[in-house]
C-alpha cells in the first residue's frame, strides 16, 4: 500500500504538519497549436517542499497491470494498461504531475487546495475506487482520445488515500486532459465528489478557484491587446506610450494563480503564427520563462529555507502529434526530448532516467580562432 499511495501526499501532507503555504504549488499550463495543425502542451512545476527531483522521467510499458489503492490498502481497480506512456516523477517515486501515452494523449495534475473534494470512499464498491495518483495513470494506460477519457469518467470513484507517513494529508488537484486532435478539457472533484468538466479555455489551467471561476475572471481584462495605446493630445500636450507593450498595460504579473491563468491567456492568445510543431514547442518554452519563480520570489527574505520553496524545479513540453516529450530542469537549462515513437512499448522495461546526474548546466564554449 505504502508504495501505491501517490507521491503527492508528501508535499501536501508536510505542508498540514509544518505549516500550510497557499503558494505551495503554482503550475501554470497552456498550448499551442501550429499551422499544420500539430498541438503541443505545456507547463511549469512548482513544489514548496524541497527538491521533488522531478528531472526523473519514468517509463511504463504497454499491458501493464495496475492496482489501484483504496483507505483500506491496495484493493482499489485492477485493469490492464492498453497504452505504453512516460510520466514526471517526484520523491523517488515513479509518479508525478505530467505525462504522455503512446497515442499522444497528454494528462497533467494541478493543485486545488480547497476546492477539490473526493467521492466518500464505499468499501462495497472498491472495485472501481482509485487514488488521484491512480486516476491519472488510468486515463494514461486506457485512451487515445479525449473524448474515450470523457466517456469513462464516470465508470471509477476517485477517493481521498490517507497516508500515515505524512499526516493523513488531503490530495486537493484538478487534470488537464488533451489529444493530437486538438480537443481539452479540465477534470475537477468538487462538494463531495461532484464531477465537473469544462472545455479548457486556449489551454491555459493554473490552481484554485475552480476552472468556472477563472473563465469568469477573464471578463475583467476584455481590454487586453498587444495593440499599441494610441497617443492622447489633451489641451495640445500630447501623451504617448513610453515604449513597447503598452497595449498589455494592466495585465497582472504576481504569481497568483488568478493572475498567472489571466497572463497565460493573455500570451497565449497573442502568439505568433507558428509554422510546425518545433516552433510551437519552443514558442512554448518561451512564453513560460515568464511563468519561472526564482528561489526566494514568494518567501520574505530573512525567512527564505534552505530548502527550495515554491521554485520553478521543471518545465515540460508534449508534442502530441509527434508523441515527443521535452523538458528542461532549474538544474540544468538544456532542453531534453523523449521521442515515444522510438520505445517499444511492448518490451520495454517500467524504469526511470535520471538525465540531471551532477545537477550541472551544460554549456558549449564557441571557440574563436
Amino acid at each position: 500500500m505504502q508504495n501505491r499511495n501517490f507521491w503527492i501526499s508528501a508535499i501536501v501532507g508536510f505542508c498540514l504538519l509544518f505549516g500550510f503555504h497557499d503558494h505551495a504549488n503554482a503550475c501554470t499550463g497552456i498550448s499551442l497549436k501550429s499551422k499544420d495543425g500539430s498541438v503541443v502542451v505545456a507547463r511549469t512545476v512548482e513544489w514548496a517542499l524541497s527538491d521533488a527531483q522531478h528531472n526523473k522521467i519514468a517509463i511504463f510499458p504497454r499491458n501493464k497491470t495496475f492496482t489501484a489503492s483504496t483507505p483500506d490498502g491496495s484493493n482499489g481497480k485492477r485493469w490492464k494498461g492498453r497504452f505504453g506512456f512516460v510520466s514526471m516523477t517526484a520523491y523517488d517515486q515513479s509518479y508525478g504531475p505530467d505525462g504522455m501515452n503512446e497515442k499522444g494523449l497528454y494528462v497533467g495534475m494541478y493543485y486545488l487546495p480547497g476546492y477539490a473534494s473526493y467521492m466518500k470512499y464505499d468499501p462495497k464498491q472498491a472495485a472501481n475506487a482509485m487514488s488521484v495518483g491512480d486516476f491519472m495513470q488510468w486515463m494514461l494506460s486506457s485512451f487515445q482520445t479525449v473524448d474515450e477519457v470523457r466517456r469513462n469518467l464516470g465508470t471509477v470513484a476517485v477517493v481521498n488515500v490517507d497516508d500515515p507517513r505524512f499526516g493523513g494529508a488531503a490530495l486537493p488537484f484538478h487534470w488537464k486532459v488533451a489529444d493530437p486532435g486538438g480537443e481539452s478539457i479540465v477534470v475537477e472533484f468538487v462538494d463531495g465528489g461532484k464531477l465537473k468538466v469544462y472545455d479548457s479555455f486556449l489551454g491555459v489551467i493554473t490552481n484554485s478557484p475552480t476552472y468556472d471561476w477563472h473563465l469568469t475572471n477573464l471578463r475583467n481584462y476584455i481590454k487586453l491587446t498587444p495593440k499599441p495605446s494610441e497617443p492622447l493630445n489633451i489641451e495640445n500636450f500630447l501623451l504617448g506610450p513610453l515604449g513597447a507593450g503598452s497595449g498589455m498595460v494592466g495585465m497582472p504579473g504576481d504569481f497568483t494563480p488568478p493572475s498567472r491563468f489571466i497572463r497565460a491567456a493573455a500570451l497565449t492568445a497573442s502568439v505568433r503564427p507558428l509554422s510546425n510543431a518545433t516552433d510551437a514547442v519552443f514558442e512554448s518554452f518561451r512564453i513560460l520563462d515568464s511563468f519561472n519563480i526564482p528561489l526566494g520570489a514568494v518567501v520574505p527574505r530573512k525567512q527564505i529555507p534552505k530548502d527550495i520553496e515554491s521554485a520553478t524545479q521543471i518545465t515540460s513540453v508534449s508534442d502530441l502529434g509527434n508523441r515527443r516529450y521535452y523538458y528542461h530542469t532549474m538544474n540544468n537549462r538544456q532542453v531534453r526530448m523523449i521521442d515515444l515513437p522510438k520505445i517499444d512499448f511492448e518490451n520495454v522495461k517500467q524504469q526511470i532516467i535520471d538525465d540531471d546526474t551532477g545537477r550541472e548546466h551544460v554549456v558549449r564554449e564557441i571557440s574563436v580562432k
